[in-house]
């Protein structure tokens, strides 16, 4: 019989921060097979975009601050403002705050934006692991001089199965 493979405890503050995008990777493919664990600080403003993916799984946890939440296939995918969207049983975008939770299966449109003045710190689990592999393209994006290439972000997203529905807005 093999040794017992050991977990990980980590302390507040620590793991792998992922440029400046406010991720921090927790637990990731080198750990586990299923799942890729970060904690996010998410910054006034910030808009992920809505998206849809076809494998990944998703799960997020607020604590502490606001997020608009959105996981439900809308009657009408527009172009612009996610926000405004409806589902066909009249379900319409969450304001979630400290102990709220949003579970998105594959396939499901979601998104999430920190419409208040202050950063927003949530739990995010995506499965199956190795979702660090697409976050740490799009940080190198967002931390590049200039305006966000609205290009490399959706060419990123489309190699990575993830399907753009509105612009990534990447906030103050």
């Amino acid at each position: 019989m093999g040794a017992m493979t050991d977990g990980l405890v980590l302390p507040p503050g620590s793991g792998r921060r992922m440029g400046t995008s406010g991720m921090t990777l927790k637990v990731g493919a080198e750990h586990s097979a299923l799942w890729s664990v970060f904690e996010a600080e998410v910054g006034p403003g910030f808009d992920v975009g809505a998206h849809f993916h076809d494998e990944a799984e998703e799960l997020f946890y607020i604590v502490d601050g606001e997020l608009d939440l959105l996981a439900f296939e809308p009657r009408i995918r527009t172009a612009g403002d996610w926000q405004s969207w409806e589902s066909e049983s009249g379900q319409k975008v969450v304001r979630g705050g400290p102990g709220s939770l949003m579970y998105v299966p594959s396939g499901c449109p979601h998104g999430f934006a920190n419409p208040g003045s202050t950063p927003t710190r949530m739990l995010f689990l995506a499965a199956p692991a190795g979702h660090e592999h697409y976050i740490q393209e799009i940080a190198d994006i967002l931390d590049a001089p200039g305006p966000p290439d609205v290009a490399a972000i959706a060419q990123v997203r489309s190699r990575h199965g993830i399907h753009q529905l509105t612009q990534m807005k990447p906030g103050q």
